[in-house]
């Protein structure tokens, strides 16, 4: 016994120089970084990449260069809470106040809610909060956990199929393993026509990430209740606390958030909490990076 425990552990610890050893690989591939890039690209950051690629270094500095090459057009860390807080009105989309069972971050999301029409916005509303969920991860932890709620959905609320597959294919490109799990919760019948064409979008590994939890499927709640303490799980998710989304409160969390942000980017920001966050400064279009932002 003390055998096959010795071996296995051997086998682990020779798996880890292995993985650190191709992670420093990859940085040795990636052409000089400066700025965000270079902050951007923290050793967490490439595993994760290493990770999605199934730890092949040519196709883990491809997609990498991807997302670096996107971040640099997109610029979501300069996204701040006052272009976006209209998206937030209803709570459709924000971070809950409490973590997983594994530290997680957990972002809950209530398509029912939607409460605007233009599809650029609403996207970048969804890019602000994983910015921030990130930003808002504890130290070694490296992923999130997702809550969706289908009170209200109907086919009139979702979005266009192409924009569904436009927002997977950045989700998983550029912000690789960082969705640790997805409970989709109690969705109606009608969402299974518009599961059936989304989810041939997903990768295999993000598949395996979403559950879609019954409330009637013991099986279903049992597993959501293992990531989660039933005390925080809100009662719309079969849990006991009262979910109340309080827009004033959480924008100025938000603020707060900015100004963190502003600072682990290194950005020149003079954040201004104004009412309730639909207003506030312009953000400087290029920074020095004075510190390292999370991966």
């Amino acid at each position: 016994m003390f055998s096959r425990w010795s071996n296995s552990n051997h086998d682990q610890e020779n798996d880890s120089l292995q993985n650190e050893s191709q992670v420093k690989g990859l940085r040795a591939s990636l052409p000089p970084l400066s700025g965000r890039s270079l902050n951007y690209c923290t050793d967490a950051c490439l595993r994760r990449y290493m990770e999605a690629r199934n730890w092949n270094v040519d196709k883990s500095k491809k997609m990498l260069e991807e997302t670096l090459k996107w971040r640099s057009i997109y610029k979501p860390e300069e996204i701040r809470w006052h272009e976006v807080a209209v998206e937030g009105e209803t709570g459709k989309v924000y971070r809950a106040n409490f973590h997983d069972r594994h530290g997680r971050t957990v972002l809950i999301l209530r398509p029912g809610k939607q409460n605007t029409t233009s599809l650029d916005n609403q996207f970048r509303h969804l890019v602000y909060l994983i910015e921030n969920a990130i930003l808002n991860l504890p130290e070694g932890q490296e992923q999130m956990a997702w809550l969706i709620d289908f009170t209200g959905w109907t086919l009139s609320t979702s979005v266009p199929i192409k924009s569904a597959r436009d927002t997977i294919n950045v989700l998983q490109d550029h912000y690789p393993e960082r969705l640790a799990i997805a409970f989709l919760y109690s969705p109606p019948r009608i969402f299974e026509a518009f599961w059936k064409i989304v989810k041939y979008f997903l990768d295999a590994k993000t598949f395996q990430k979403v559950k879609f939890v019954y409330p009637k499927n013991k099986d279903s709640v049992e597993l959501m209740r293992s990531y989660f303490d039933e005390e925080n799980l809100p009662s719309e998710f079969g849990g006991q606390a009262v979910l109340q989304y309080n827009h004033e409160e959480f924008s100025k969390q938000m603020i707060q958030d900015d100004i963190k942000s502003a600072n682990l980017w290194g950005f020149d920001d003079k954040l201004q909490s104004v009412g309730n966050g639909h207003s506030g400064p312009e953000v400087a279009s290029e920074a020095v990076c004075l510190a390292p932002p999370v991966s």
